[in-house]
């Protein structure tokens, strides 16, 4: 008789136990394809330099970044809810990616609680406002080969579908869905130390901070995204580096504000799309830039998609005088792109795709293109891609 009633209190234990249990979710995005891209070698100085550049091999996460997650939540009572949300990259193409890259190379680390009529509280590695409203309003979602993504990522903006708008050491509130309308708040901890100096200041506990504010109004056929984020006392360690120019430029503990404004609209028979962002660096990098991009989404056959995409790039890095003569800085011109591509869902979770992408740099203006070690300045290059995305 002791040994069934021990038998029935460690059972009644653990259905306690597992009646408390969060409810968790696994998911994630397998996606890879094959990539041809080819290029001008560039010039140096205004002298064109002989050849191409050329990449031709495997890439994992051309449509959407390949990732593994874990979601879950726990009821709380009176409508409280925890949450959390644990996702890694993952490189289909050459084995690396959640712990084999000398950290866990998350998207996404956060825990928090979150309420219907409240909103959500959470604190950890999370998305800025600008991430989602900048793939909002792009026609491939964003995907790394359309223009608007790789452009300003590659200028170095936070505003974009991409990682320098995921932010460590952040505190965020989202707001509940008001009729259409949502807002999302941010703020990510520089941990500069304070135990050193920086231009002869005691270093401030807000250097090398970021904040944003984001707002989205999402109803019917109409979406419209509107973000502003800064980033604060900006010092060397925190700039964003522009591929193939790196060592060019500096900061000195003064702020980065950036501003986007994008929309949509859903006629059935095509979806449009539309945005401007500018982005003034008061440091000594000066790396001022403004870029727009326009696209459209057509549904054919069914279950297929045409999309196109363009976007520009203008950098305003300004002057300097060299030798008593005022010159222009490398980063003064413009780079465009424009893509087209097609998306046929097998299922409703996965998915064939195929895209070209063309690139034209201005001697003065840097944008890599899908594939940065191609791309000079200077130079046109063309892209052509084709692969397989599966959700699961």
């Amino acid at each position: 008789m002791q040994k069934k009633l021990i038998a029935l209190a460690v059972a009644s234990l653990a259905s306690g136990a597992a009646f408390a249990q969060t409810n968790v979710t696994m998911y994630g995005v397998a996606d890879i394809g094959y990539m041809y891209s080819t290029g001008d070698a560039g010039r140096v100085g205004n002298v064109p330099i002989p050849g191409t550049n050329t990449f031709s091999g495997i890439n994992s996460g051309l449509l959407a970044g390949s990732r593994l997650g874990f979601r879950g939540e726990e009821a709380l009572g009176n409508g409280l809810k925890a949450i959390f949300t644990l996702e890694y990259s993952l490189n289909l193409d050459n084995n690396s990616g959640v712990g084999n890259t000398g950290g866990l190379n998350a998207r996404q680390q956060y825990v928090g609680l979150s309420h219907a009529g409240w909103g959500t509280v959470a604190l950890g590695r999370q998305y800025a406002p600008g991430y989602l409203a900048s793939a909002n309003n792009d026609p491939f979602g964003g995907a790394v080969f359309e223009p608007q993504s790789f452009l300003t990522a590659q200028a170095g903006n936070s505003i974009t579908p991409n990682s320098p708008a995921r932010w460590d050491n952040a505190i965020t509130y989202t707001s509940p869905n008001w009729g259409g309308f949502t807002g999302k708040a941010i703020y990510s901890f520089g941990e500069t130390s304070s135990g050193g100096t920086y231009n002869d200041k005691l270093v401030s506990v807000t250097d090398n901070g970021k904040w944003g504010l984001g707002a989205n109004f999402a109803k019917g056929q109409f979406n419209v995204d509107v973000v502003y984020q800064q980033r604060q006392h900006v010092t060397n360690g925190s700039l964003i580096s522009v591929p193939g120019l790196t060592g060019l430029f500096t900061a000195n503990g003064k702020s980065v504000d950036e501003v986007y404004v994008g929309g949509s609209f859903d006629l059935k028979f095509v979806k449009l799309m539309a945005s401007w962002q500018g982005q003034n660096d008061k440091n000594a990098a000066n790396l001022d830039n403004q870029s727009w991009q326009v696209g459209a989404v057509i549904p054919v056959l069914g279950s297929s998609n045409i999309h196109i995409g363009y976007s520009e790039l203008y950098w305003d890095q300004g002057s300097q005088w060299v030798g008593g003569v005022k010159v222009k800085r490398p980063l003064n011109d413009d780079s465009q792109s424009a893509a087209l591509g097609w998306t046929t869902a097998l299922s409703k979770r996965t998915t064939l795709y195929a895209g070209y992408v063309w690139v034209k740099n201005d001697k003065r203006s840097y944008a890599g293109g899908p594939v940065t070690g191609v791309a000079a300045r200077g130079e046109d290059n063309n892209t052509v891609l084709a692969g397989i995305n599966h959700k699961f």
